[in-house]
Formats: structure tokens, sequence, C-alpha cells
């Protein structure tokens, strides 16, 4: 039997650690309250004719406490759970403290990824939220197994720092229901636009407002902003139509048209850009907005969702930023669509920990996942309850939905509205240590990655059926969990690591 203790490490049952454990009970009360050596040996043969593969070391304390109490060993049983009450205590004490000091004094650890120093006063306030809402996260919010899964690499729970707000994680915006019928920023009714570049304006606020209440992407679709430049066409024309009456050349008239359309579509994108840029407080978040540019020749607003895209690149382009597109990993959904969550899982880690055969590997991916499974659920929980109110550019607004003040959010979580993502780590380097590890050969090393694709797959599909959520499996490159599990496997791992001849690193 593997007894697994609370860092997740599995070691061998030992009932010799059980006896020890009550004999050092047994000197804190008198003798008449002590256990004897038959009680404790009837306790050990309960918990051994179980006949568990797997047991957690809690449930062994559980047991002790519960068997103690049997015996009528009440205060013996009262000073093993005051023990191990206060060790509870120990282990969760706040971590924050030297964490946050350090960041106000500039000589904490804290990573960021860009050259920008923690001094400046609005990232050391997102900094010290989210130490504050880990912290509360680890100690209180998640069951201690996943908070140790977390510490140990087995899986990665994306983005803690915000667990303790009932938020979402990204966005897919319904820009077409907001320009299209108004919408409402900061408590004032905003009107359908008539323009292209009050569309843009209109459209930079969304963002805005969007990302207030999120912690992760939003996705724009930039077809929708079509017909308003459109409409500046058409009021453009009108506005000419004097000159063209008096006699004007056309050629010249269509010139003017093309020109002031061109400086329209500059500035509209031009607002937009600055303000994507205002956002940028925590250098890690930089780039919180994706555009998606699905232009098709179908679509009755081609052409003019054409010169907006060319426009869009070419400042993205001049300013050397980064722009996401329909063409990325991340499937672009319904605009509405929202991800509330992700786990990762660290499959190099698998491999790495499987001492004997493929069977094992499988039996440890099937019980991470479902860990994975557990935490994500935690995030289900979370947000399940949420009112309307606590983001109401998201729920009562239009951007995701237009719910009525009040209104739980409940029913949009489920049903396909959304979704929560089971993340994979490390596919490929899980192939190439079991190369190692179990001598395959390149076909049978395909074969492994392609039945674990699968198994996953396979996994949140079951998870679906069984709650009516909605669960995408999705493999994740270059994340902090990517760093992180990585650098926990290097120094438990190293020599394995070494041994696949620097092809590793995830």
């Amino acid at each position: 039997m593997k007894v697994i203790k609370r860092d997740g490490r599995a070691v061998e049952y030992n009932s010799e650690k059980i006896n020890i454990a009550i004999e050092k009970a047994n000197m804190e009360v008198c003798k008449e309250e002590r256990a004897t050596k038959n009680e404790i040996a009837k306790i050990i043969n309960y918990i051994e004719s179980m006949d568990k593969k797997r047991i957690l070391v809690e449930d062994i304390q559980d047991i002790i406490e519960q068997k103690l109490m049997e015996f009528g060993k009440y205060d013996l049983a009262k000073k093993y759970i005051v023990y191990r009450y206060t060790r509870a205590l120990v282990r969760k004490q706040n971590t924050t403290d030297e964490s946050i000091l350090g960041l106000i004094k500039n000589i904490n650890n804290i990573s960021i990824d860009s050259k920008e120093k923690s001094v400046i006063a609005s990232v050391q306030r997102d900094f010290i939220a989210s130490e504050v809402s880990k912290d509360l996260t680890r100690r209180i919010l998640l069951p201690e197994k996943i908070t140790k899964a977390d510490d140990e690499g087995v899986l990665h729970f994306h983005a803690m720092e915000y667990f303790l707000q009932p938020i979402i994680n990204s966005s897919f915006v319904n820009i077409e229901d907001m320009l299209d019928n108004g919408t409402i920023i900061n408590n004032k009714e905003i009107v359908p636009p008539q323009n292209f570049l009050t569309a843009c304006i209109v459209l930079a606020q969304i963002i805005a407002s969007v990302a207030t209440s999120q912690y992760g992407e939003q996705y724009i679709n930039i077809r929708h902003l079509g017909k308003y430049l459109r409409k500046s066409c058409k009021t453009l024309e009108v506005e000419l139509k004097n000159l063209e009456d008096s006699g004007a050349n056309k050629e010249a008239i269509d010139a003017i048209i093309t020109s002031r359309l061109k400086s329209e579509i500059s500035d509209g994108i031009q607002a937009i850009n600055l303000q994507i840029n205002s956002l940028i407080n925590v250098p890690k978040n930089k780039y919180v907005v994706g555009f998606i540019l699905d232009n098709n020749e179908t679509d009755e607003y081609y052409k003019e969702n054409k010169l907006i895209i060319e426009e869009l690149l070419k400042q993205k382009i001049e300013n050397c930023e980064i722009i996401e597109t329909s063409s990325n990993k991340k499937k672009y959904q319904c605009a509405g669509y929202f991800n509330y969550g992700i786990v990762s899982i660290n499959l190099p880690q698998i491999a790495l920990s499987i001492v004997e055969n493929e069977k094992e590997f499988w039996e440890k991916l099937n019980e991470r996942s479902e860990l994975c499974y557990e935490a994500l659920m935690c995030r289900h929980y979370a947000l399940l309850g949420t009112v309307s109110d606590v983001s109401p550019i998201h729920w009562q607004s239009g951007a995701i939905a237009r719910l009525h003040p009040g209104e739980r959010i409940d029913k949009l979580l489920k049903d396909g509205y959304s979704s929560l993502s089971l993340g994979y780590v490390g596919l490929d380097e899980m192939a190439e240590l079991l190369v190692v590890k179990l001598s395959l050969d390149d076909k049978a090393k395909d074969d492994f990655k392609n039945r674990t694709e699968k198994f996953l797959e396979d996994k949140v599909k079951s998870w679906k059926k069984l709650t009516g959520l909605e669960f995408i499996a999705e493999e994740v490159v270059g994340t902090e969990a990517n760093y992180k599990f990585y650098e926990i496997d290097k120094n438990k791992y190293g020599k394995v690591l070494n041994e696949c001849n620097g092809k590793i690193s995830y």
C-alpha cells in the first residue's frame, strides 16, 4: 500500500509509524486514557484490512481519531486532534508578508516578464493584490491536495492570483451586438455609432471596460466594423453630392472620398491601439487583446473590412507588436463565448516518474487528469452563483450577455456558452523521455503521443457527459506553467533529463 504524503509524494505504508505516533500521544495523557497495545493493533489491522493500493495520510489520521473515540479514549483523541490542527496552522501560515514587504522595498524575487522594475506604484498595486489573492487561495480556498500538486509540478492552477474574485479568463466579445444595439459603459448609455471613427472609439471603450473585469485575453472580430466604414462612405457621398451637381469631375470626387476614408480608417485604428496600449500596467499582461481576421469574399462588407485589416496590420507591423489571428491555436468561438479557467497537467513528469512499464504511465495519467478535473471544478463552483452586477459590461451590457440586474450567470456556465480547459504541457518532451524509459522506436513514440492526446480528449468528453459543462483539452506552450514544470523536474529528475541529450526543455 502506498501512502500519499501532503507534498504529493507516494511512500510505502509502514505500520510502525502509526504505532509510534499513538504512543507519543499516549505520553500526553494519564495512564487510564492511554491506548493499549491491543487497541493500537486493532487500529492498524483495520487500516490494513481496507486493502487499498493508495491512501492519503490525512485519511489514516482520520481513522485513528475515529477509532480512539470508539475505544472511549476521548482525551487521547482530543490531544491528537489538537496536535493535527496545530500542525495544519503551521503549514498554512501566511506566506505573503515577506514577499509583499520585499516588493515595496524593491528587494523581491517576483518575476516580471520584461525589464521594467517593480518600483512603479501601479505595478506594485497589482502585484500586491496578486500576492494576497494567491496566499488566500492556497491557504484557504483550494483543497490542500490541489495546492500540493501545484507545488510539486503535477499540475498548474493557472491565474491563482485571480481566483479570489468571481471573474472569467478569456472572452469572445459580442462586438456586433454592442455596436448595433448600443451598450452601457460606466453607467453611461452608448448609442449605436453612425460612422467608422465613432465605432472605433466606442470599441476602444468596450475593450478597456472588458479588460478591467477579466484576467485573460479578449478576442475582437474586426469584420463587425465594415458596416460602419460604409456608413462613413455614404455620409461623404451625400456631403460631396453638391460638388457633383455643380459639374465637378467624378474621378476627383472619388479621390477625395478615398483620401478622407483612408484618413478616418487610420485615425480609428489608432484610437483602438492607443486604448490597448493604455491597458499595459503589468508587463506580463501586455498583449491582452486578440484580433480575429476572418474576412470572407462572400461577406457583404468584404471590401470595407479588407481596408480595415490592411490598416490594422500596417500599424501593428510599424510598432513591432504581436497580433492574434484566427489561425492561432485557440479556436474561434461564437461571439459571447467565454472560458473561465484552465488547469494544466505536466506530461513529462509522468514519464519521468514511471519506473516499470507503460501500464504505470496510463494509471498515473488517469489519476493526475482526474486531479485536474477536481481543480477545474473548483473554478466552476467559485463562479457559480455570481450575479450579473459583478461585471455589468460582461453580463448586462452585451459583451457576453444581456442579463437583468441581480440575475445569476449560472445558465451561461453550461450548454456551450463557456468552457473550462484541461491544458497539457510537454507532449513532445514526454515522448522523448519515454524513448529512454520504455525503449520506444520512432513509430511507437508517435503512437504514444497520439494515444495520449486521444486519452485527454476522451477525458474531457467524459467530464462533459458527467456534468453538462463544456471542457476542452488544449496544448499549452510558452506559459508560466511550462517554465515552472521544467524547473521543478530539472531539480528532481536532472539525471534522466540529461540522458535525453539536451532535447528536453518544456
